[in-house]
């Protein structure tokens, strides 16, 4: 595949009228008369948005290696470029963007100038596969995933890790552990603002799991939660999770399909909410980002 860059294009706002189904008929999440919304296009893969506590929305174009933002007002601007090819995002609550910056198979900190420093380099000594996506949790401790998807900008050997599994990283960063090594493909990674609870996708086994937290940040009581697997996801303020492939489709805490939310492109690749009052679903799919507005609010 031959990369290129791409001008940055911010095209005039277009809805799309899609059909959302729901075990009612209509939605019962998506707020009266919203559409969904196409924001701008001519991206190459979109991904890893995250929403900074303003509302401002941070999302990779990842082939290109730059994070945009999508600004509470509609202005889109290049956060960062080059941004270490990175995926999946994630803000802490200190305002602090994390970043799986898969050119390195690193993960970064990336502060608000644009600078970064590096948290995780290998496990063990030996390179990751390729972190994925991320989430913090209260008290500054993290779980990402670390899925293998090999891209051809890698100048490495074969892959030097003995599976394909999820880390926790300690709070003060002098702990790096693996908490689940048992999954063929993790994913999509988010957990409760409690602090209580985390959500693991297995994309490839088309599951997703949910865990309870312990308070060193190991993980137990894991359960299937759901059986679909997803890219990233996000949750609201119900505890409903939003998980991405086709569309997007939401489960209700207790695991049962609610809603499903269609998108015209071939991949719907995440999800979060933001805007200024977090109540507007932001999703990147493909070569795009859309948005639309909610009765809910992200959890946070």
């Amino acid at each position: 595949m031959i990369e290129f860059e791409l001008p940055l294009v911010s095209l005039p706002v277009m809805l799309v009228v899609l059909g959302c189904t729901s075990a009612h008929g209509e939605s019962t999440l998506i707020a009266p008369g919203a559409q969904v919304t196409k924001l701008a296009d001519s991206f190459k893969f979109t991904e890893g948005p995250a929403a900074d506590a303003k509302g401002n929305v941070y999302f990779t174009d990842q082939p290109n290696d730059r994070i945009m933002k999508w600004s509470v007002d509609g202005k889109l601007s290049t956060f960062m470029q080059p941004a270490g090819r990175a995926n999946g995002m994630f803000f802490d609550k200190a305002g602090d963007l994390y970043a799986c910056a898969d050119e390195k198979n690193e993960l970064w900190l990336i502060s608000h100038d644009g600078s970064h420093q590096v948290l995780v380099r290998d496990f063990k000594g030996k390179l990751l596969n390729g972190p994925n996506d991320v989430w913090v949790r209260p008290n500054g401790g993290l779980y990402f995933t670390d899925p293998l998807y090999k891209r051809d900008y890698w100048q490495r050997g074969p892959m030097e890790q003995d599976g394909e599994c999820v880390y926790f990283l300690s709070a003060d960063r002098k702990t790096l552990k693996r908490v689940d090594d048992q999954l063929v493909k993790p994913n999509g990674i988010v957990g409760t603002p409690d602090g209580k609870t985390l959500y693991v996708a297995d994309i490839r086994d088309n599951k997703t799991y949910r865990y309870e937290i312990e308070p060193d940040g190991s993980l137990s009581d894991r359960k299937i939660f759901c059986e679909m697997g997803s890219d990233g996801m996000t949750l609201d303020a119900q505890g409903n999770l939003y998980l991405t492939g086709k569309g997007v489709t939401i489960f209700n805490p207790q695991g049962e399909k609610i809603e499903n939310i269609p998108i015209k492109e071939g991949w719907t690749a995440n999800v979060c909410f933001g805007g200024a009052n977090h109540d507007v679903l932001f999703i990147t799919a493909s070569p795009s980002l859309y948005s639309v507005k909610m009765k809910v609010k992200g959890a946070r």
